[in-house]
């Protein structure tokens, strides 16, 4: 499996590579950094915030791993519900398949959201390009994606690597970065910190839309696997907004019940020859709690016969010399 690493340069985010004890890992300096000067955002008119054209169109579409042959399609009518329907197909059929998905809303402070809208389409077939469209009349989208191939030990498949991606200027040179790389990422592994609204006042959601929207060129062609940071929370008392993780929690829908898990902030997946695991460096994660014991119980299932890479995703360093989540994570290491 190759890995495909591209970060924010304030990424400060951990993927963990748990390898088999046989294999010998040698550790070692291969370059210098020096952090930038923070980036500002880019401007609500930025041609990357745009609006797709027609009344209700659907925007802000991305692909989510569902597990084994399956996908998660979403998407944002801005307006009224619309439609629930994805149609695809295979690239080298003609017959167009139906799926029919959901659709939830939320409120936060001021701000009410769109209908965002989740589609699980499953049974597809290995290693194929599909296409599909969403929306309704002329306001119909394309797009497409490729499914995985079958999971096994010597299955090559590439991840992208982004944290703390943000909507500033840094963040559409990072995203650039990665559609231009010639190894080609498959799916990116994606380590917290999405949009940033929390930064405005009164956690302007209308940057989830914005950020959305910004995503949606990459997100759209190939599935993101999600973890919640800390400007995931959006705990604003202040505000009296009390719910944790409300926005992320209601527009990224993850397959956490696929692997028996009780919440969407820790879940697993098997891609080519690795198994994923998800953790959520903000919810409690004692002996007694409900993710400590998911963990416990999933750890078992990894069979090193067929999927030789463990990579467990969380958003905070359990070791890390960065002043920002500097001893944030020991807790967690130490459980």
């Amino acid at each position: 499996m190759a890995l495909l690493k591209v970060f924010d340069p304030c990424a400060i985010c951990l993927l963990c590579l748990v390898l088999s004890a046989s294999e010998l890992c040698n550790g070692g300096i291969t370059g210098n950094f020096l952090r930038k000067e923070y980036s500002p955002d880019m401007p609500l008119d930025s041609d990357v915030f745009q609006v797709p054209p027609g009344y209700n169109a659907p925007q802000q579409i991305a692909g989510f791993l569902n597990h084994d042959r399956g996908v998660i399609i979403s998407w944002i009518t801005p307006d009224e519900p619309g439609s629930d329907t994805v149609l695809y197909w295979s690239e080298n059929s003609k017959h167009k398949n139906r799926a029919e998905g959901i659709f939830v809303s939320y409120k936060f402070f001021n701000y009410t959201s769109g209908y965002i809208h989740h589609c699980a389409i499953k049974n597809l077939e290995y290693n194929t390009k599909y296409m599909y469209e969403i929306g309704i009349g002329y306001t119909i989208r394309r797009f497409w994606f490729k499914t995985p191939p079958r999971t096994g030990p010597a299955v090559p498949y590439t991840f992208g690597l982004i944290g703390d991606l943000g909507q500033t200027h840094d963040s559409n040179v990072t995203l650039t970065h990665y559609e231009s790389n010639p190894k080609k990422g498959k799916t990116v592994l994606f380590l917290g910190d999405l949009s940033y609204s929390n930064d405005y006042p009164f956690h302007d959601n209308t940057r989830w839309d914005t950020w959305g929207r910004f995503l949606e060129r990459n997100a759209a062609y190939q599935p993101w696997i999600w973890t919640a940071g800390n400007h995931e929370l959006d705990f604003a008392p202040q505000l009296e907004e009390t719910t944790p993780f409300k926005p992320y929690m209601h527009r990224y829908y993850v397959p956490y019940a696929s692997s028996h898990s009780t919440s969407p902030l820790w879940y697993s997946i098997k891609r080519g020859s690795a198994y994923l695991i998800v953790l959520s460096s903000y919810s409690a994660y004692g002996k007694s709690t409900p993710q400590y014991k998911w963990l416990r119980d999933e750890l078992p299932k990894v069979d090193r016969s067929t999927t030789p890479w463990l990579i467990v995703l969380m958003h905070c360093p359990i070791y890390t010399s960065n002043w920002h989540h500097f001893m944030e994570g020991e807790t967690m290491r130490v459980v």
